[in-house]
């Protein structure tokens, strides 16, 4: 009996050393990293990531931010991104990265670079059927790689699954 009752006591010491161990597990870390990321962006477009399909895609002349809702009824949401997307446009344009700095709680990989070569980088926005597209364009090679590093880190951070390359 004393022996059952010592091995119950080893099992459920080990189980709630594993569940304090899970908590600390790097996997587990990403899956709360995006939440915090896809809470703070559904403040800053003021839509929700669930109704939304957003995509950042590399170019070899730069790339482009694509963020359409998913229904092509939500007429005030596709707007919303509109606001959003034209906003991000300028801000970017004026080297004004807080957005995305807020955002993911960090400085996207190269911003820096970008701030530095703004000259150099072209920001416009189009709208799209379902909300809209920013384009970055550059011809300047260390501007390029910047904007690579930043849409790569993007499509990591938001989990879109674009190609980074």
């Amino acid at each position: 009996m004393l022996r059952s009752l010592a091995g119950v006591v080893l099992v459920a010491g080990l189980a709630a050393a594993a569940a304090q161990d899970h908590a600390k597990c790097p996997m587990a870390e990403p899956d709360a990293h995006r939440a915090q990321v896809d809470h703070r962006h559904d403040d800053a477009t003021g839509v929700g990531h669930e109704r939304t399909v957003h995509h950042f895609l590399l170019a070899k002349d730069g790339g482009a931010i694509r963020l359409e809702v998913n229904d092509s009824g939500q007429l005030q949401e596709r707007d919303r991104i509109r606001e959003h997307l034209q906003a991000v446009a300028r801000s970017f344009a004026a080297g004004d990265f807080s957005l995305p700095m807020l955002i993911h709680d960090q400085v996207p990989p190269g911003v820096d670079v970008m701030k530095r070569r703004g000259r150099a980088i072209r920001y416009s926005y189009a709208p799209s059927e379902l909300g809209g597209v920013v384009r970055i364009s550059t011809r300047d090679a260390a501007a390029l790689e910047a904007v690579h590093q930043f849409l790569s880190f993007q499509i990591r951070d938001h989990g879109t699954g674009d190609p980074t390359e």
